[in-house]
């Protein structure tokens, strides 16, 4: 494992950690702009920025019990990756604790997914994403970004996936997935409707014990987030993402960050990852104590 630096007060051990969290530099699947290879890393450098005391819970992450794994390494093909992540991550869910994958592209999250024991709580997914990525194979590759909604549901079930904040999508995966049913809610739904009675609409249709996030920072809109792959108009803000990691805290058990691609601006997106990540832990945190 090799990483430039450690995120941000990730000094515990994996033994006593609550947070543990694993990058993975890679973006061979990228269909536009590549560059998410570079995410990782730059998420933790820009996790320094900010102060370890949040204003709103009372909780300090300087308190908190964060270990970083460090980097996966660096894969050829999309299939070594996804062996390689759920390997990490299965001892990681067996321990109890909550992972936070800072990816590379979107095809970094459908592992961590399927790496969730069977036997556990059972999971749902919310799925933030501009785009729908319920193709079955794109450019001849099951295991594209373009892809990973669909892998999703084929470890956890339609019923059990919900995307949030779609805007983009192919007449093909809306044909199949008039079969399929995976339940979503677009980025235009939400600003007719408001982002807490969107994300409760998606949480109420969620049933499982436990939630996972997985965050293509694509969802919100490139005004805000620029450095990705494949931006797109329309989308959601970051505050309407702090109300999401808000509302699915008390129900939480892992999250990923994917599609940051640094080259594109001066830093202001990784930044934002980095506080996203930041959020999720102070919401968890902050969720258990109010128990």
């Amino acid at each position: 494992m090799a990483r430039l630096t450690s995120f941000a007060d990730a000094s515990a051990s994996f033994e006593e950690a609550e947070f543990v969290l694993l990058g993975v530099p890679f973006d061979r699947t990228t269909s536009f702009r590549p560059g998410a290879r570079f995410g990782p890393d730059s998420i933790r450098h820009h996790s320094w920025n900010f102060e370890s005391y949040d204003l709103e819970t009372g909780v300090d992450l300087a308190e908190a019990k964060i270990h970083d794994l460090g980097n996966t390494d660096e894969f050829g093909s999309a299939e070594e990756m996804v062996r390689a992540v759920r390997d990490e991550l299965r001892p990681v869910y067996r321990a109890g604790k909550f992972p936070i994958l800072l990816g590379g592209d979107h095809a970094c999250a459908p592992p961590s997914v399927e790496a969730y024991p069977d036997d556990a709580p059972s999971l749902g997914v919310l799925y933030l994403d501009a785009h729908l990525d319920f193709r079955s194979s794109y450019l001849g590759d099951a295991r594209s970004h373009a892809c990973s909604a669909r892998r999703i549901v084929e470890k956890v079930g339609a019923r059990n996936v919900v995307v949030l904040g779609v805007r983009s999508v192919s007449k093909d995966e809306i044909d199949d997935n008039r079969a399929i049913g995976m339940p979503f809610v677009t980025a235009h739904e939400i600003a007719r409707d408001g982002i807490q009675a969107s994300v409760q609409r998606a949480l109420n249709m969620l049933k499982t014990e436990r939630l996972y996030i997985s965050l293509d920072i694509d969802a919100i809109d490139p005004a805000y987030a620029g450095a990705t792959g494949t931006p797109e108009p329309f989308g959601l803000t970051p505050r309407d993402v702090k109300h999401v990691l808000d509302l699915a805290a008390p129900r939480l058990a892992g999250l990923d960050i994917m599609e940051v691609a640094p080259p594109y601006d001066q830093g202001n997106t990784s930044a934002l990852a980095a506080r996203l990540a930041r959020e999720a832990m102070v919401r968890v945190i902050a969720s258990r104590r109010a128990r």
